[in-house]
């Protein structure tokens, strides 16, 4: 069944926000969340794009080492994933998103963006190359 996703890319400071189309196929930046230093609100925020785009599902990136271990930023994902998923009509799932910021960072500067605009701009395209890797294997698996 396509669903439309929501893309997520959990940062200490900020959340990167992207969401797919209707069918599924393809991702696209829709915000950055400034971090408010309460988590409650800031997945209250979540909860209301969740509704806003009637999204069937939420797809965080975990932040595994590159050798495939489960480190400190793992783990603060993990919780927090368990939070969103207490707060969440719809299921919540992780996707690996290692090299994500690097891809992110280098479309921006090949965009022309300077520092500034780059990091205003960077965990909205982290979210959304998430989302599009994870649409991507889901649409391999149903072939």
């Amino acid at each position: 069944m396509v669903q439309r996703a929501l893309g997520i890319d959990l940062g200490e400071r900020r959340i990167g926000v992207a969401v797919s189309d209707a069918e599924g196929q393809v991702a696209t930046p829709v915000t950055v969340i400034e971090r408010s230093g309460r988590s409650k609100r800031d997945h209250q925020m979540i909860c209301e794009l969740v509704a806003d785009y009637g999204v069937g599902v939420v797809v965080v990136g975990f932040p595994k080492s590159m050798d495939g271990s489960i480190g400190k930023a793992a783990q603060a994902v993990e919780r927090e994933v368990g939070e969103l998923s207490a707060v969440l009509a719809v299921p919540v799932l992780t996707h690996d998103e290692r090299l994500t910021t690097v891809i992110a960072e280098r479309s921006l500067a090949e965009a022309g963006l300077n520092a500034k605009a780059r990091r205003q701009r960077v965990d909205m395209v982290a979210a959304t190359v998430i989302l599009q890797g994870w649409l991507d294997a889901v649409s391999q698996s149903r072939q």
